[in-house]
C-alpha cells in the first residue's frame, strides 16, 4: 500500500511542472495577436470617422432625427474608442475618457480626411444627406471589419467586443436606412 501511495506521489509529482508551464486550457486569454491587433487599428480607424462626421453633425445637421442619431454615435464610438484603448493598458479604469478631436482627427486616413472635410463645405438638407451616406458606408465597413474578426479571433474581450459592435451596427444601418428614406 505504501508503495502505491508512493508510486502515485511521484507520478503527481512529475507531472505537476508539465501542468504549470502547459497553456492554460481554460483560462480566458489575454494575448493579442495579429488578428486582434488588426480588429483594433480597423475599428478604431473607421469608427474615427464615424466619430468625427457625428460630431460635426450635433451641430450641424438641420433634420431632428439625423441630429439624434449622431448624438447617440458620439456617445457609442467615444464608448468603442474607450474600450479598445482600455485593452491595451494593464489596468482597467471605470471612468469613460472621451478622445479629443486631436486624437480621432489623427486615426483618420487620407480619405477620412478628405470626407471629412467635404462634409464641414456643407450645410442644411445637403448636409443630413451626405453624414447619413457616410455613415451609411462607414457602418458597413465596421460591420465587415466585426465580422471578419468573429471568423478568426481568439481573444475573449476582442471577441466580446465585436459581438456587440455587429449587433449595434445592424442597429444603426436600419435607422440610418430609415433616416434615408
Amino acid at each position: 500500500m505504501i508503495r502505491r501511495q508512493l508510486l502515485t506521489t511521484l507520478a503527481a509529482t512529475a507531472f505537476i511542472p508539465s501542468l504549470l508551464s502547459a497553456p492554460q486550457l481554460f483560462a480566458a486569454t489575454s494575448e493579442t495577436g495579429e488578428a486582434e491587433k488588426k480588429h483594433a487599428d480597423m475599428t478604431r480607424m473607421v469608427g474615427s470617422l464615424s466619430l468625427a462626421t457625428s460630431r460635426l453633425a450635433v451641430e450641424m445637421a438641420s433634420a431632428d432625427m439625423v441630429k439624434m442619431f449622431a448624438k447617440f454615435e458620439v456617445a457609442e464610438q467615444e464608448t468603442i474608442a474607450d474600450i479598445l484603448k482600455s485593452m491595451e493598458m494593464e489596468k482597467a479604469e471605470g471612468a469613460l475618457k472621451v478622445p479629443t478631436e486631436a486624437e480621432v482627427e489623427a486615426m483618420l486616413d487620407p480619405a477620412g480626411k478628405d470626407a471629412l472635410a467635404t462634409l464641414k463645405g456643407l450645410s442644411g438638407a445637403g448636409f443630413d444627406k451626405a453624414y447619413v451616406a457616410a455613415q451609411l458606408d462607414g457602418h458597413k465597413k465596421l460591420l465587415v471589419i466585426q465580422e471578419d474578426y468573429l471568423k478568426v479571433g481568439q481573444n475573449h474581450e476582442h471577441l466580446s467586443v465585436a459581438k456587440l459592435a455587429r449587433g449595434m451596427i445592424n442597429e444603426h444601418l436600419d435607422h440610418l436606412a430609415m433616416l434615408k428614406a
